[in-house]
């Protein structure tokens, strides 16, 4: 694909339209970057261990137009010495490895099925502390390769959370929750008493209007539906 982007560059250069000749060719090199090989170690490229424990070392990969026989290896870094923990090839995807393990206390935990290249190491030591870098390479791609970094910090106990600080910032917000809930139920209770009391008050008024047009003679009135006695 490379080749045949800079024949297309090349072509371009007969043109007088040179700036968007490079912007078509800018846009195909991004599109072509997008579907490279990558390897990741999650969003979190740490954890914290306890000595003695067994971890988790994450790593997948992804392509967008697909693998075959993708290399890929976990290496350690000591002291700027890469040692290489395991390696193995996928020849297809939905294929299994066979994995070639380089140190004790690792077991490869991965599936092609998901694209995953993890790692498990057990019965951690401080010895292995450090940078692990997940490594692939895609022929697919032309031998297109990444790598990604994950940090093991191996402690003789994990720390204690002072969580106060977050218990007040959630109490100080569920009590403002609160008090704004108890509010509008105030306030919709308030306006529901006041309609119903000028409902009531309505109600009075037609009922006075009505007994003092009766009690007055009116027209419509007892008082005045009477006939006059013949002298």
């Amino acid at each position: 694909m490379e080749s045949w982007i800079y024949g297309v560059l090349h072509r371009c250069t007969h043109f007088r339209d040179i700036v968007h000749c490079g912007l078509f060719i800018g846009l195909l090199l991004g599109i072509w970057q997008a579907t490279a090989l990558e390897m990741s170690v999650g969003k979190i490229p740490f954890i914290e261990a306890v000595n003695g424990s067994t971890v988790l070392l994450p790593c997948t990969y992804a392509s967008c137009i697909g693998i075959k026989n993708l290399y890929f290896n976990w290496q350690y870094d000591d002291n700027g010495t890469m040692e290489k923990v395991c390696e193995a090839v996928i020849p297809n995807e939905n294929m299994e490895p066979h994995v070639n393990i380089f140190r004790e206390r690792v077991e490869f935990v991965g599936t092609s099925k998901t694209s995953n290249v993890s790692i498990l190491l057990w019965n951690i030591t401080f010895d292995d502390e450090g940078q692990y870098t997940c490594y692939g390479r895609n022929p697919k791609e032309k031998g297109r390769n990444h790598s990604a970094i994950f940090t093991l910090i191996v402690v003789d106990k994990l720390r204690v959370v002072d969580n106060t600080l977050t218990l007040i910032i959630a109490a100080a917000v569920g009590g403002s929750i609160g008090l704004l809930m108890a509010f509008m139920l105030l306030k919709n209770f308030t306006l529901y008493v006041l309609a119903k009391i000028e409902e009531k008050n309505k109600e009075c008024l037609v009922s006075s209007s009505g007994i003092d047009n009766t009690e007055n003679g009116l027209s419509g009135s007892k008082a005045g539906s009477k006939t006059p006695k013949k002298a």
